[in-house]
């Protein structure tokens, strides 16, 4: 039983994490990509410390690891529950300035500081659950940062009350707290074995109720089309302007299937990222996504077979044409462990949450790490229309996810 008289920190603790710059970057060939990620990194381990983890550190690639040694007489399995620091390249989180919105009674919410910003109820459904919650957005000029600051929060929170509360038993707990998520690197340094946990959480979820324990598979794509370029003034029967050829292959990519704004729930796509180039080279990226595997080279191949077709309209044109896998769909891992979804699904039982079982179109770090070796689904945080302005989470959601992971943490003491 959750004592009811508790004091959460989670909002005070997240109010205060979105104040930070934390913006990872896409561009950068550093890890962490942002040296600003690490000076909320420094503060958390000092928050850490002070809430009784004791081993809370920084290492050497930007990770904030601790752990909550267990105070249970059983052998219960380590588990790690993790979140990430930074916050979405899209939009800017210089100078964030949350706005509480008390006991929302329901309609559009109107951004104070830029008014053409509305969070509409028509793009938000889930806003006619949230009657009399109280909801937390931006002005309207940066996004909030809920993704994943407001996991952050609640992981702090809820090692705050089992440190607060030594009645109840639970095995070693692990946290970690990442950089480089949003630009796909967050899991590139981790040492699954150092961390020392045997199965993990990410706490990075939406709604409520979320266990996401299957996610696309994905790969990226990258062509570069080789013309030649020489001066235009004497370029007749010499010049190949790779930027032509790049417009006939994008020309050519189906118009009603395969792309994101056509396609939903189960439906895999191909999308068009990024166009660079001049007369000599123009690169074309991608990313590759379906739920089934196998599916990616499929698209591959099709992306290969345009692309072919492209060049030879274009005669003494070349093409250089690479794949590189980025991660795979975790249920292939976590169903070989049904215990970690099952225990995540007991303990929102407990709760009166109704569990949402759905796959994620997407990936988290907990794609990466399952196939790692730390079968790692995703939990519900509360964020909402994350990556931009109209980000918004309430606050009874931070606190039911603290409820939740302590609950999560419970069950697997008990099942031990």
């Amino acid at each position: 039983m959750f004592d009811v008289n508790y004091k959460f920190t989670c909002v005070n603790r997240f109010l205060n994490y979105v104040k930070y710059d934390t913006q990872s970057d896409e561009e950068s060939t550093t890890f962490p990509s942002s040296e600003k990620q690490l000076v909320l990194s420094k503060d958390l381990v000092k928050e850490l410390l002070e809430i009784g983890l004791k081993d809370a550190y920084l290492d050497e690639h930007g990770y904030v690891i601790a752990t909550l040694p267990s105070n249970s007489g059983k052998n219960v399995p380590v588990i790690g529950f993790i979140a990430h620091v930074d916050t979405s390249p899209a939009v800017t989180g210089l100078n964030v300035n949350p706005v509480i919105h008390n006991n929302y009674q329901g309609g559009d919410i109107v951004l104070p500081k830029d008014t053409s910003q509305v969070i509409e109820v028509e793009k938000n459904p889930l806003l006619k659950n949230m009657i009399g919650f109280d909801i937390i957005t931006t002005d309207g000029t940066t996004l909030l940062g809920a993704d994943n600051k407001a996991g952050v929060a609640e992981i702090v929170d809820a090692m705050n009350y089992l440190i607060t509360h030594p009645e109840v038993k639970h095995g070693t707990i692990k946290v970690c707290f990442t950089p480089d998520e949003e630009v796909g690197r967050g899991t590139e340094k981790f040492n699954v074995e150092k961390f020392g946990a045997k199965y993990a959480y990410t706490v990075d979820g939406s709604s409520r109720g979320e266990i996401e324990s299957e996610t696309f598979s994905a790969d990226g794509v990258v062509v570069k089309f080789i013309g030649k370029n020489i001066h235009p003034g004497y370029a007749k029967g010499k010049m190949i302007n790779s930027m032509k050829i790049a417009a006939r292959f994008l020309d050519s990519l189906p118009k009603d299937k395969l792309a994101p704004e056509v396609t939903e729930k189960r439906e895999g796509f191909v999308h068009c990222t990024n166009v660079n180039g001049n007369e000599e080279v123009t690169t074309v990226k991608f990313i590759i996504r379906d739920f089934e595997t196998e599916k990616l080279k499929e698209y591959e191949d099709f992306l290969r077979d345009l692309a072919d077709k492209a060049v030879a309209q274009f005669p003494g044109a070349k093409i250089d044409f690479d794949v590189k896998e980025q991660y795979r769909n975790m249920k292939y891992v976590l169903q070989n462990h049904p215990q970690v979804v099952d225990y995540a699904v007991e303990a929102m039982n407990r709760l009166d949450i109704e569990p949402i079982q759905s796959p994620i179109r997407g990936g988290t770090d907990g794609s990466r790490l399952s196939y790692m070796g730390l079968p790692t689904p995703n939990i519900f945080a509360g964020e909402h229309s994350f990556h931009s302005q109209l980000e918004w989470i309430a606050i009874q959601d931070m606190e039911m996810a603290v409820k939740n992971i302590v609950t999560l943490i419970q069950v697997w003491e008990e099942k031990s």
